[in-house]
């Protein structure tokens, strides 16, 4: 029961910030780069050094390409140290796809070796740790899916398997090996240290 739980708890940390990016991709985006050019046999937008920001969301990258400006309807890629901050958020991987639709972000797919994930939810010093090789956010259906030797951490606890795909919804996750031994479903629960008892002024507990 205590495994089942902290499982639960891990994952529900992640509404928040689905909930921050919906609201914050509605408001004006704001782009700087060290330099731009475009590939018209690609018709591509280059930029090198690039920073976006909307909100409480930005990115930078040592590079981006993007299909269109406009955000209407446009697809960016991210390569080189991408850094993607959100509230209470921070995601490092080597690159980043991301599919922008009426000027949302619909899709994000993030990879690394490993791509890190780190959220610290409000009230707490002690931030929730994710990584793994793969990690695809569809925000319209609210669905995660971490992949290649992903792992989740928390308060020593840790949950690792080769698939993990999270309904924010419906607040479930689900866990798959790749059925050989060094991908199975691997959960390690750490017990939390009891309180220390306090004693009276005369010594007494």
């Amino acid at each position: 029961m205590k495994i089942r739980i902290f499982i639960q708890i891990i994952l529900l940390l992640l509404p928040g910030l689905a909930a921050a990016q919906l609201t914050d991709l509605r408001l004006p985006i704001s782009l700087d780069a060290d330099s731009t050019d475009y590939d018209g046999k690609k018709s591509m937008l280059r930029f090198k050094g690039l920073r976006l920001s909307q909100g409480n969301i930005g990115i930078e990258a040592d590079e981006g390409l993007a299909s269109k400006l406009d955000f209407e309807d446009s697809v960016w890629k991210f390569t080189g140290s991408v850094i993607i901050d959100v509230e209470n958020g921070h995601i490092e991987c080597d690159s980043a796809d991301l599919q922008f639709l009426n000027h949302q972000l619909t899709l994000a797919v993030v990879e690394g070796s490993p791509a890190t994930f780190e959220l610290t939810r409000q009230g707490s010093d002690k931030p929730t740790y994710a990584e793994a090789g793969k990690l695809k956010y569809n925000l319209e259906t609210g669905i995660i899916e971490f992949s290649e030797e992903a792992t989740i951490t928390e308060n020593g606890n840790q949950i690792s398997a080769n698939f993990l795909a999270y309904d924010i919804k419906e607040q479930r996750v689900n866990a798959e090996s790749s059925g050989s031994d060094d991908g199975r479903v691997r959960i390690t629960y750490t017990p939390a240290e009891p309180e220390e008892e306090t004693e009276d002024e005369d010594g007494s507990e």
